[in-house]
């Protein structure tokens, strides 16, 4: 009786190149984490994620590149870790005011978490000497975000709760851009407060106040 052949499996080529790109965004993470971005390498990357830089260079053009999607792929971990009920959207209770504040307090504890903060840093420093990447960096990862508000602030028009001269893309402008300066070039604390006043002062204005105003 001739003996049975042993059926063998053929290797998953999907299944390793997903571990090996899990493994890479992993590693990408850590590094800028331990050591800044400025030292981190793709032969770094490459020897902590246990690959060779060839792999890296099949899939990426640069180090800005596996950072930017390994920040990417952190951000929909961080969405789905939050649950299926998780929406991506600016909520609308009919407070204008209310709904801007707690969006940016949710901003404000994501840019105080070393795993979303130092590869934001890395990114947005690279993007001032490279422009391609700041584009795409604007429409992959700060586009979406900032869409959510231009929708919620038209909402607001709607409901005559903002003139509807406004240009809801400027408006934005006016709580985002200020975080954002102050977050990037330590000009001051970001808290809750300042982000609160932020919106107070984009909605109420610094003027004072006429009676029957």
């Amino acid at each position: 009786m001739a003996a049975q052949k042993s059926e063998r499996t053929a290797p998953n080529s999907t299944r390793r190149s997903e571990k090996s790109r899990r493994a890479i965004y992993d590693a990408a993470l850590a590094l800028v984490g331990e050591i800044g971005y400025p030292k981190t390498t793709i032969e770094g990357i490459a020897a902590r994620a246990g690959v060779g830089k060839q792999t890296i260079y099949r899939w990426w053009s640069s180090k800005a590149d596996v950072l930017l999607e390994a920040f990417l792929d952190l951000s929909e971990q961080a969405a789905r870790d939050a649950g299926p009920d998780y929406e991506f959207a600016i909520p609308d209770t009919g407070d204008l005011a209310a709904d801007l504040k707690a969006v940016l307090r949710l901003t404000v504890d994501q840019l105080k978490d070393p795993r979303f903060a130092v590869p934001s840093r890395a990114l947005a420093a690279e993007g001032v000497v490279d422009e391609q990447l700041s584009r795409v960096v604007v429409a992959k990862l700060l586009e979406p975000s900032l869409q959510l508000y231009v929708d919620r602030v038209r909402a607001a028009q709607e409901a005559g709760q903002v003139r509807r001269e406004v240009d809801p893309r400027i408006a934005l402008e006016l709580w985002v851009s200020p975080l954002a300066q102050r977050w990037l070039q330590h000009t001051g604390p970001i808290s809750y407060e300042y982000t609160d006043t932020l919106v107070d002062y984009a909605l109420y204005g610094i003027a004072p106040h006429r009676a029957g105003a």
